[in-house]
Order: C-alpha cells, then sequence, then structure tokens
C-alpha cells in the first residue's frame, strides 16, 4: 500500500541510488539492510534522536518522524514506525507498543493475556520515505498476522528484540526470536513494508 503525504518542497532536493534509515535501534536497521542491498540499494544507518509524535496513527507517526528526519539531515531518509495489535486486548498496544515494552516488557504483556483463549495478534509497519522533493512523504505499510505465544521463546541466535519471542506468526513453527534474520525477513511486517518501498524506489527516474 503506497499513501502521499502534501507536497514538501526543498531547494536542494537529494536523489540517488543510496538512502539512509533513521533509527537508533541496530536491529530494525539490519533486517531493512539485507533486503535493500539485495535488491541493490544501498542503505546506511542515521543516528538521530527521535521526536516521535502521540498518535493512534502509526502512518501520522511515520511521516512526522520522516519529515523531521529530513529537514535536520537533509539526506534521503527512511523511518519506520511499528505496532501490535492484540484482538483480546482490543488492539492493546496498538502503536505504543515500545512504550509498553519499556514499562511492562512481554511477561506484563502475557500476564494480561493469562486467561485468554484467543491469542490471534497482528504487527504492523509503516515505512516513510523523505528526499525532499516530489510529494512526501511517501509511505508502506507491511503486516504479518499469527499468535501471541503463551511463553517466551527465545531461539540460541538470540537474534529478536521487543516482542519478538512472544509473536508466532501465521505459517511458522517458531516465534520472531527464534528465527534467523533470514528466515524473519520471509515473515515480518517489516521486511514486506521495505520491500514495496524497494520496488516504488526503483521505479524511479533517478
Amino acid at each position: 500500500m503506497l499513501m502521499r503525504g502534501k507536497r514538501h518542497k526543498t531547494e536542494f532536493p537529494l536523489k540517488g541510488r543510496v538512502v539512509f534509515f533513521a533509527t537508533g535501534n541496530i536491529h530494525k536497521f539490519n533486517e531493512a539492510r539485507d533486503i535493500l542491498t539485495g535488491l541493490d540499494i544501498a542503505v546506511g544507518m542515521l543516528r538521530t534522536k527521535d521526536t516521535e509524535i502521540q498518535s493512534d496513527s502509526l502512518i501520522e507517526i511515520s511521516r512526522a518522524s520522516a519529515l523531521d528526519a529530513f529537514e535536520r539531515c537533509r539526506l534521503p531518509v527512511l523511518v519506520e514506525d511499528a505496532g501490535l495489535f492484540i484482538d483480546s486486548l482490543n488492539g492493546f498496544p496498538g502503536p505504543y507498543a515500545a512504550y509498553a515494552y519499556k514499562t511492562i516488557g512481554n511477561r506484563g504483556l502475557l500476564k494480561l493475556m493469562k486467561s485468554s483463549k484467543n491469542r490471534k495478534a497482528r504487527f504492523w509497519s509503516v515505512i516513510a520515505y523523505c528526499d525532499g522533493g516530489s510529494y512526501l512523504p511517501v509511505c508502506f505499510k507491511g503486516e504479518a498476522e499469527g499468535d501471541i505465544t503463551v511463553v517466551e521463546r527465545i531461539g540460541s541466535n538470540k537474534s529478536g528484540f521487543g516482542f519478538d519471542p512472544i509473536f508466532q506468526p501465521d505459517g511458522s513453527v517458531k516465534t520472531f526470536a527464534e528465527m534467523t534474520l533470514e528466515e524473519k525477513n520471509g515473515f515480518s511486517h517489516r521486511a514486506k513494508a521495505v520491500r514495496k518501498f524497494a520496488e516504488w524506489y526503483k521505479r524511479l527516474k533517478l
């Protein structure tokens, strides 16, 4: 899915086959880099301080973050925001997944679901791209449906982060945390959003 924001102008639009992922999360960067470099798109990690707005919309959050990151660095940037939506908790924690993880963590979330038979949940990811030209930012969504496990499950590679140890995507017997990076990119919401961006980006006349 591609969503366009309002036109945003700059005197120095930057174009090219190099993009910068603005994040402080090395795990997110590694997942995105694995896909983008495989599609001949060079990507660098841009460590910037988060200025995330408070909103119930992942699209609004990622758009605002991408615009802010571009205004500060004047480089073609990608920003990602993700949320975990659990059916039995009426969509909680949703776009506040990062805050929920910091405050109650995996164990706290499992405790909230202790008596719940419905374990269905979905991860959503929104990738926003901004380079100072055209209609910006441009957003791409990815979704992964699955179940919340009864206990945390972490693999020997210890590659998971956040709620990965308690999310088992449909079609897999493993949680995200039990997968290798390559395996996770075959299922994850983030990987799907990154691939949509890459398909669109490579069609641009650069």
